[in-house]
Formats: structure tokens, C-alpha cells, sequence
């Protein structure tokens, strides 16, 4: 690849190294440009720009990404898609991340151009999020540099992903004469909603004395109950081999295998079996839902990975959980992490407050189209869409509104300032976003032809650490709407007043705008007008 200055007129086919801004119109770094392009900056009195160019033997960014992630591509990994040099592997399944850190390591030492971004070995993931990223570092890098790549790849499970197998659990708990009964009920629900979360299931509760023949007897019955695995915890913490309860798995014709690990939260864990099914002696610290030992370990044995006494010594790198504040608490997070691959919570905000004065005494977002009205075709591509959740504003015929939108899995918002104009319908919306959220995209009602795919690719695009915190979708030369706006940006878009839009905002920041393309013309369509209305019925 050659990189550098040219002068304009020897810049068609090039691509533009660094954005670049002409009165109206921005030309993005990346771009290829064409004689349009040239033409114009020449009007603006530019005479050299800087640009990359293709020699015979590179291959693109874009493409060498995806070819290095077709590669990576195994049973359960999906495939993102290519855009500004990188590509994104994602889950399909929840389950266990494992990788050859070593096969990957030699791949990022090939050459500079090329990187491997993952999340850590043996962490759990959720289907749909996502595990890895390519990134091509110039615009172009040779096919040889790329063959060497793919080679090494190549016949090589580097990532993959190991589903979690259902199981069933029997847990025995421990008690003394003090041991209050409230703990017990604790533990039991904060267990039972640890394993519900990885598909398994607890099928025999046992609550025992914290004696020696009681756990025995306990321990037999699970094993004669059908359990795939054993959980043990018991009211005081195992401190020896010979303590309590890695005693009773011993004179229960069991064996311990391993105990304690250099994790933290989880040094006191011990493991073994019992006519090969997997005992777990659970560390105190695992009556919270905070993340700790217990789990990696929970993790590796519903993944069917057989517990090895060397591995487990081995997790002192990244073994101390205590401060770290990803370590959360059990949840529900399905929804929210994994409707897109890179894992950004985005909210919709649909716009459908306004009175259509164009439209005479018709309310336009009420209109008939082949059997819904035109309100609800909007609002159910949004629910298509991998959005997180989605705001509907209301304002002019505002239960007439919600009687169209009834069954959808939205949320609604009376703006009773509707007449003041757009920017009193955007602030209504702001007020009641969740606060995890990382942007949002602000659709209007009268745009019948955006469909989910529309505002997917936004979606798919939007990256604010890359510096694509502001994704437009363009038509042919055009920017349309919706707009995908980071968080970042709400305080100024709150400050919007009237029926202005945020066009003034989009100028302040051109570097952080991402022109989406998108096939059709939809993201330029809205209808404004009784003969818009008619055409469009017309032309379904």
C-alpha cells in the first residue's frame, strides 16, 4: 500500500486518510473517492489531500477482517459484519469462551497490521455477545502477510465456544444449633438463582446438621437421588482436609481431589467425586451472588470440562475478584447484553406527538396501510430490531396513539407540550431512559419504510471507543434518518428548543459521524403531505 500525499487530480480511486469537511458536506476517512469527490474539493481551492492506495498484491481492511474471521468462525461463533477494518465474533450460545492463548498469541506476533481482540479465557458469555474483534490497523495490508494469518488459523479451534449442558444438582447445606434460619433461606435462593441462570437444575435440597454421619448420610442420598453434581456447604468453613465435610466425601466412598484455590473470593473450595460424579465443596462466599470461585469452577463443569487439579492451581492470573467491579450480582441479563454483538445498550425513542398539520384534520401516523396503521408498521420494526428498549412519545391523540400500539413491547411517555415543537418530545423521552443506557436512536413516525435491518446496521456500526459515536445513514450521497446518538450527546441534544433538529450538533462533531450506507431510500423517506400518503399507498 502507498500512503500519502497526492495531488487532486491524481486522487480518484484513492482512499481519503483523514475526514475531511467542505462547507455541507463531509467526506469520510476511508472513503474511496470518485471524480464527484476530487471535483468538488478542487471547487475549494484543495490542491494535495492525503490518501492510501492499493497496490496489486493488498487486500482491503474490510475484507481482510472477514477473511481472517471466517477463518476464526467455529460451531457456535457467528460472524459480525466488516466496517472500517474490523469484524466481530460473537456467541450463539451461552456458555464457556475457550481459547489456544498461545496459538493466538503467535497470530498477534505475526505483523502489526493485524489484530485479535478476546475476552478472556474460560469466561462465561451469553449468546449474542461479543467474544473477540478483528482489527486491520492500516487500510490495506499484502496477501501475504494475510496467508500467513489464515495459515496459522487454519485446522486450529483458537476460540470457541463450549454450551453449558443441562444438569441436575442436589445441594446439602449444613447447619449448627446457632445457625439461624434466614441464612439458610438465603443461600438456597441465591444457589438455586445461580444455577437456573446456566440451565442447570437443583433437584434435591438437603438441610443437615453440621456433623459427620448426617453429611455421610446426605451425601449418599444424593448420589443414589440421580444428581449429576453434589454441592456441599456447610455452616462453618472448611479449614483441613480432614474438617468436616471433605471428611464425610472420604468415608462416603468418595475422594477429594483438590482443595483450595487461589481465587479470591473462593480460596476454600474443595473438589472430588463419588462413583464419578463431581462433589463440590462450596466456599462461604458463595451464598452471595457476587462473583467468586465458585463460579469458574460451576462454569468449567457444566461446559463438561472435567475439573483438573493443575488448572485450578494455575487461576491465580486474574484470581482476584474482590475489588473488581465487574463482578456484579445475578440478574436477568439476557436481554440487555446480547441483542447486539458488541454489546451496547441502545434505546429508541419514537417521535409520535405531533399534530400532521400538513395533513389537514388527518392524524397521518393513524392512516391505514394495508391493514396497520402506519404508527404501528414503525414501531414494529423497532421491536424487530436489536434496540434494548424502546420510548414511544405521545402527545396529539395520544390514546388513540397507544390504542394502535397496544401488544407491543414499548414504553410510553405523554408529552403535553407537544405543540412547542420536536425538541419538547425529545426532552419528555430523555427524562425516562434507562440510565445504562449507551445510546439512543431517535426515529420519527412518519417513515413507513424503515425496517429492522435499517436500525441493526446503525446498531452493528456504532462503536464510541472507535471514535463512531454519531451513526447516519446515507442513501447515495444523502444523509437520512434515524440517527444513533452515544450518550455523550444527550445533555446537548437536550438543549435543543422549538421544532429544531440536531443538525447544528452533527457539525460540532463531524469526526465522531459514521455514514451508515444503506441500500434503500428508506432512511429519506418520510411523508409529510395527503399527496405523500397517496403516493406511497400507491407505490405498497
Amino acid at each position: 500500500m502507498i500512503f500519502g500525499d497526492v495531488l487532486i487530480d491524481d486522487a480518484v480511486d484513492t482512499i481519503l486518510a483523514h475526514t475531511t469537511k467542505i462547507s455541507d458536506t463531509t467526506i469520510k476517512k476511508g472513503q474511496i473517492l470518485t471524480q464527484q469527490d476530487v471535483k468538488l474539493l478542487k471547487n475549494h481551492d484543495i490542491s494535495k489531500i492525503t490518501v492510501a492506495r492499493l497496490e496489486a498484491n493488498d487486500i482491503s481492511e474490510d475484507r481482510a477482517a472477514l477473511l481472517i474471521a471466517t477463518a476464526l468462525k467455529t460451531k457456535l461463533v457467528e460472524i459480525g459484519n466488516a466496517f472500517t477494518g474490523r469484524c466481530n465474533l460473537i456467541a450463539q450460545s451461552k456458555g464457556l469462551l475457550v481459547l489456544d492463548q498461545s496459538k493466538l498469541d503467535q497470530i498477534n506476533l505475526i505483523n502489526e497490521a493485524i489484530t485479535i481482540a478476546t475476552l478472556n479465557n474460560n469466561q462465561m458469555v451469553n449468546k449474542g455477545q461479543l467474544i473477540a474483534t478483528i482489527k486491520i490497523i492500516p487500510f490495506a495490508v499484502p496477501n501475504s502477510i494475510l496467508d500467513n494469518v489464515i495459515e496459522n488459523i487454519f485446522n486450529n479451534e483458537i476460540i470457541s465456544i463450549l454450551p453449558f449442558q443441562k444438569k441436575s444438582f442436589g445441594l446439602i447445606l449444613t447447619k449448627l444449633p446457632n445457625t439461624k434460619e434466614n441464612i439458610l433461606v438465603k443461600t438456597r435462593e441465591t444457589t438455586n438463582t445461580r444455577i437456573q441462570h446456566l440451565g442447570g437444575e437443583i433437584i434435591l435440597e438437603i438441610i443437615c446438621n453440621h456433623e459427620q454421619q448426617d453429611v455421610i448420610n446426605s451425601i449418599t442420598r444424593c448420589e443414589s437421588y440421580g444428581c449429576d453434581i453434589i454441592l456441599l456447604l456447610g455452616a462453618s468453613a472448611v479449614v483441613d482436609r480432614e474438617d468436616v465435610l471433605p471428611s464425610s466425601l472420604v468415608k462416603a466412598g468418595g475422594n477429594v481431589d483438590h482443595f483450595g484455590m487461589p481465587v479470591d473470593p473462593g480460596n476454600l473450595l474443595f473438589f472430588g467425586t463419588i462413583q464419578n460424579i463431581p462433589v463440590i465443596g462450596m466456599p462461604g462466599c458463595a451464598r452471595s451472588p457476587k462473583l467468586n470461585g465458585f463460579d469458574w469452577i460451576l462454569w468449567r463443569l457444566l461446559a463438561n470440562i472435567k475439573l483438573d487439579k493443575k488448572d485450578v492451581m494455575l487461576m491465580g492470573g486474574g484470581g482476584l475478584l474482590k475489588e473488581i467491579s465487574e463482578r456484579g450480582h445475578l440478574r436477568n441479563v439476557e436481554k440487555a447484553q446480547n441483542l447486539n454483538g458488541n454489546n451496547y445498550k441502545i434505546t429508541g425513542i419514537l417521535l409520535a406527538a405531533g399534530a400532521s398539520r400538513r395533513m389537514g384534520s388527518q392524524n397521518k401516523l393513524l392512516s391505514d396501510l394495508n391493514g396497520k396503521t402506519m404508527i404501528e408498521v414503525v414501531a414494529t420494526e423497532l421491536v424487530n430490531s436489536k434496540l434494548s428498549n424502546i420510548i414511544v412519545v405521545t402527545g396529539h391523540e395520544s390514546e388513540e396513539v397507544k390504542t394502535a400500539l397496544a401488544g407491543l413491547d414499548l414504553n410510553f411517555i405523554h408529552n403535553p407540550q407537544y405543540k412547542r415543537g420536536l425538541s419538547t418530545s425529545l426532552k419528555a423521552a430523555l427524562d425516562i431512559i434507562p440510565r445504562n443506557t449507551d445510546g439512543i436512536i431517535v426515529c420519527l413516525g412518519d417513515m413507513p419504510r424503515i425496517r429492522s435491518t435499517h436500525i441493526d446496521k446503525l446498531i452493528d456500526a456504532f462503536n464510541p471507543i472507535e471514535g463512531n459515536s454519531i451513526c447516519v445513514p446515507i442513501h447515495g450521497r444523502k444523509r437520512g434518518n434515524p440517527i444513533l446518538w452515544s450518550n455523550e450527546y444527550l445533555k446537548q441534544i437536550q438543549s435543543i428548543n422549538g421544532d429544531m433538529g440536531a443538525k447544528n450538533i452533527l457539525d460540532q462533531h463531524i469526526d465522531q459521524i459514521t455514514e451508515v450506507p444503506m441500500d434503500e431510500n428508506a432512511v429519506l423517506f418520510d411523508i409529510d403531505t395527503p399527496e405523500h400518503l397517496h403516493n406511497y399507498k400507491e407505490s405498497s
